[in-house]
Formats: C-alpha cells, structure tokens, sequence
C-alpha cells in the first residue's frame, strides 16, 4: 500500500496546488482529481460517483434552497430594517450588524446571509458618508462565526456530523455546535466590533459610492391599490415609508394626468399612480412596505405578491425594436407579461408617464416579470440585459408563513421525528407549493460547483483514509506533542486546519481534516467528538485570505480591500480563536 498512499499524496498536492492557484474552477479540479483517482485504482470503480448520494450533499443543496425561500419572503429583510440604524456609533452598527449576522448565519446558509446584509450595510455606510469598507469585514467575519453555532449553519458542520454518523454510528445533533460555536461567535463579535475595525484601513471601495448611488436611479410609476390606501391619506403619508427607502416621490398620476406639483397635500385613492425615482431596490423595497403595486400586475397571477417576480435591467442600443417607440405601442405587457417599470435617462426628468415615453438610443430600462419572460421581452426588445442587475420581488407578505415552515422542519429534526434531510425536504415543498421558491429556482438555488466539489472529494478523502494517508499525519502530530499536556495535540490540529482552510474550500479542508482527527482519537486513546469539534470550529475559520471563504471573495470589491488587509484583523481573530475555543471544547468534549 505504500505506492498507492504516495500516489494519493501526490494527488492530493497536485490539487491543493490547483485549488490555491485558482486558474481552474475548483469544482472541474476535483472532479477530475476523481477520475484520475479511479483510473489509477485508487477509488473503486463502484465508488465513483458515490459521493453524490452522500447525506451531506442534500443537505447543503435543501439548505441553500430553504435559504432562498427565507430571503424570498422578506422575513431578512423585515428583521434587518429594524435594527440596522446608520446613525449609530460606528462600534455599535458594527456590534449590532455583526450579531445579526451571526443569528442569520446560525439558521440559514452564512454565504446567504452576508448576500442578504452587504447590500443593507453599504446603504447604512452611504447614509453615514463612511467608508463601507470599515464594516464589511466584520460583517463577513461575523457570518463565518454565526454559522458554527449550528449543524446547518456552515457545510463543515454538516460533514462533520455525516462523517461522525459513518465511523461511530450516529451524527451530531442540531445544536451540538451551540456551546463552542456561541462562546467563539460572541468573543468574535466583541473583537471585530471593539478593536477590530480600527485595524482596516478606511480606503474608499472599488466603485465610487456616490457614482454607485447616483447610476441607476430609475424614474417609475406605482399603482395604488384598495389595501394602500387608508381613510383621509394624502401623498405626504407616505413620505417617511419612502424615506426609509431612499426612494423620492416625485408625483401622482389620476385618470392618466399627472397632477400638478409635487401633490404633497392630494389625497391618494385607489387606482392612481405615484410617480417615484429611485434605484431598482430601493424601488422594490417600498413598492413592498407600502403595498403598492404596478401597472399590469393581473397579467402576473397575483400581482406584487406573484412568485419569482424580477426587476431587471437593459441598455437600450442605437437601432433597438423599442428605439423612438412606447412601451404601450409595442404592447409589452400583451404580448410577454412584462412590465415597464422605470426609465433612467442619465440623470435627465421627463413628465411624460413611463408607459407613453418614446424610449431613446442610451436610456435603461427598468423590467418586471418572471427571468424567462423578461429574458425573452429583451431579446424581442432588442435591448441588452445587464449582467448581475437583477433585483428580486420579494414577497412579504408570507414572512411568517416562511419561517413558520422552517421552525417546524427544524423541530422535527431536533425531536428525532425526522432525518434533517428529510425534514428539509419537506420544508422545500412546502416553499414550492406556497410560491416562496419557483420550479425553477429550486435548481438555480443551489450552488452546483460546491456540490460537485464535495462529491468528488469525499471518495477522494475516503481513500485517504484507507491508504494510511491520515494515520501518518495523525502520528506526526501526536509524535511532536508527546510530552505535553493533551490539549497541545488539538492546537496542533486546530492550527494545521485552520491553514488550509484559509487556501483551500472548507468542505475540501474538512473531508481532509476530519480523518485524521479520528486517528490523532485512536492513537492516544481519547474522545474522539473532541478533535471532530476542533476540525469542525477550525475548518470555518477562513479569515487570513480573500479566497479561503467566498463570503471574504465577496467584500473585496465593495469594501476597497487587498490581498493584505485580511491579515490585519484575520490573524488576530484566528488567536482568539483558538484561545476561546479550544478550552470550550475541553469542558464541553471532554478528552
């Protein structure tokens, strides 16, 4: 076996290297590592593809999916408009973010969580006239940190859990992870917001805040309808629910006229129309909070409220379908169910209503309806989408009903009434069938490149394991800690885990790590759940690097950093770490 373990080390660092060097999607690397394994004999031909029947990969895609539903509803966003004030201390926004986070990380996807407060916290950071670049970082770390604190906050815990049920027969539970993942979140959280903030510098991000807030400010017009409208309201009543939005009223539409002024004073009935400026989501956002609709809302079965409803984006070019023409002489809404919603006219106002405004070479249209019916008007149209422009309707409405579903599927599983996939499975079911989650966004939930990569790697890790590739490292590490006290053995582990986690994905690093912490158990005769909570707290702590966790790849832009930068806060944190965690495990786990 002594080739086959060289073969497998050889491999192994051929795709750590591949992986760090980025030239190559991970998930393509992985899946050819794989093949390659087989072709040599080292993962039997039966074995292959067995990775993707492995409870661990449908549990990350139910998770990602439920985690879609939840964003969909508005329950993140109703949450985070409460507590997200930019007029705070800056240690305080960032205490009161970061912890949000964390509690939002804890129970949905912690990629999915920063997706949903980023946008949040640069608004707040607009507003203050801060650099945003001072808070996402914490913000991102603290995501990272909320995850550990249960199975389905972060994929390493999950892995773990699963591996755990493979080799002594039963996963952890749901909030095992609690008492670890919440001592390490909070000390975390106290550091970022405290100390940690002060160490990043206050560098203006890569996109111009105010360039950003100024482009894409769309004029449209909103429909009100019978639930909007309360006795005795005038247009003025709704001026603090536009505030809160950043959205301007510039008017009112009745019997098709615009009304003279700002029609501060007029009061609104059902059936007209405000005419508002802003950018797509901010427009979205009040649309939502104040109940108001759109022109053509019954061509999308249910209006607003309609599911997998989008708000997309596209430049109008010279010699386009809709140059020099109205939306209502094309009829749009007829013949594809889209809406257009708004016109940016480079920061130019035109009185004209949306609808009969012949469009010009330059304008950029804001379009409502489903992606596919929108992606077909665009391309009749002529125009060109804009790539990662597309805002979701999101149905508020349902909020509590979303996570109503979701604190049941979570119970049955806690409870032992059901597997936590089967219980997930459920629940995203139920998303489809109350229209929180679309046929269609069940599969464009799911983050395809992850599930390939931890298919491919778990064979690959299995042979590892059988080939002696985790006992030899496991009796480096014993052998170099033998003499000393037993908790030096788990900060060995935690800091080797902990650095390949910072280049490489951390499912990637847990399926490594996971083995040898089982052998580091056997050779000195402990309690093996001690060092699979080490792996699993160390695996998520990804904060030296830009690439070690897609939550740091996606503040680098927005927050202005460098490779660098990272370093600042990240290294300090990962010693607080270790210095919180590894005690909590020794009380918790005992060896």
């Amino acid at each position: 076996m002594q080739a086959e373990l060289t073969q497998i080390f050889v491999l192994l660092g051929v795709v750590f290297a591949l992986l760090v060097w980025g030239r190559i999607r991970y998930d393509l690397v992985a899946f050819g590592a794989l093949i390659l394994a087989a072709t040599l004999g080292l993962v039997a031909t039966q074995d292959v593809f067995s990775g993707f029947g492995h409870p661990a990969v449908a549990i990350i895609a139910l998770v990602l999916i439920v985690s879609r539903g939840l964003s969909s509803s508005g329950a993140v966003e109703l949450i985070a408009s409460k507590l997200i004030d930019p007029q705070r201390p800056l240690p305080l926004h960032i205490a009161v973010v970061a912890a949000l986070a964390a509690g939002l990380s804890a129970i949905i996807n912690n990629v999915a969580a920063l997706a949903l407060l980023m946008p949040l916290d640069i608004e707040a950071a607009r507003k203050a006239k801060r650099a945003a670049g001072q808070t996402l970082m914490p913000l991102s770390f603290a995501t990272i940190l909320g995850g550990m604190i249960t199975l389905i906050g972060t994929p390493p815990n999950i892995v773990i859990s699963e591996y755990r049920q493979g080799v002594l027969g039963e996963p952890f539970g749901m909030f095992d992870f609690a008492p670890v993942g919440l001592a390490v979140a909070v000390a975390g959280i106290a550091f970022v917001s405290l100390v940690g903030w002060r160490l990043l510098p206050s560098r203006s991000s890569l996109l111009d805040t105010e360039e950003e807030v100024s482009k894409g400010r769309y004029v449209a017009e909103l429909r009100i309808g019978e639930q909007t409208v309360q006795e005795g309201m005038v247009v003025g009543d709704l001026y603090p629910k536009a505030n809160d939005a950043d959205v301007h009223i510039l008017g009112l539409i009745r019997h098709g006229k615009r009304v003279r002024g700002l029609a501060h004073r007029e009061e609104v009935l059902p059936g007209d129309f405000l005419v508002v400026e802003g950018d797509p989501k901010s427009i979205e956002s009040f649309m939502g909070q104040a109940g108001l609709d759109f022109a053509g809302a019954e061509k999308h079965e249910g209006g607003v409220v309609a599911p997998g409803l989008t708000l997309s984006e596209a430049i109008v070019p010279v010699g386009a379908r809709i140059e020099g023409r109205t939306s209502r002489s094309l009829n749009l809404l007829q013949r594809h169910s889209v809406t257009l919603l708004g016109v940016a006219r480079g920061g130019k106002s035109f009185q004209t209503r949306v609808r009969l405004l012949p469009i010009r070479g330059g304008d950029v249209l804001l379009l409502l309806g489903t992606p596919d019916r929108v992606a077909a008007a665009i391309d009749w149209l002529g125009v060109l989408s804009l790539e990662g422009r597309q805002t979701e309707v999101v149905q508020r409405s349902k909020a509590g009903l979303s996570i109503g579903v979701f604190m049941l599927a979570v119970a049955l599983a806690v409870f032992g009434l059901l597997p936590l996939s089967v219980a997930l499975g459920g629940a995203v079911i139920a998303y489809v069938v109350l229209g929180l989650v679309s046929a269609r966004e069940v599969y464009a939930s799911v983050e395809w490149k992850v599930i390939v990569l931890l298919a491919s790697l778990i064979p690959l890790a299995e042979a590892f394991e059988h080939f002696g590739g985790a006992d030899l490292i496991a009796k480096q590490i014993v052998s170099l800690s033998e003499g000393y006290p037993a908790w030096v053995s788990l900060v060995a582990l935690m800091v080797v885990t902990m650095t390949l986690s910072d280049f490489l994905n951390n499912v990637a690093t847990t399926l490594i790590a996971a083995p040898i912490s089982m052998s580091i158990a056997a050779a000195t005769g402990t309690n093996p759940d001690t060092y699979l909570m080490t792996v699993a707290v160390a695996a998520s702590c990804a904060f030296l690097t830009p690439i070690g966790h897609k939550n740091n790849t996606l503040i680098l832009g927005p927050g202005g950093y460098r490779f660098g930068d990272y370093w600042r806060i990240g290294l300090p944190l990962e010693v607080i770490v270790i210095c919180v965690a590894v005690p909590t495990i020794l009380f918790v786990w005992p060896l």
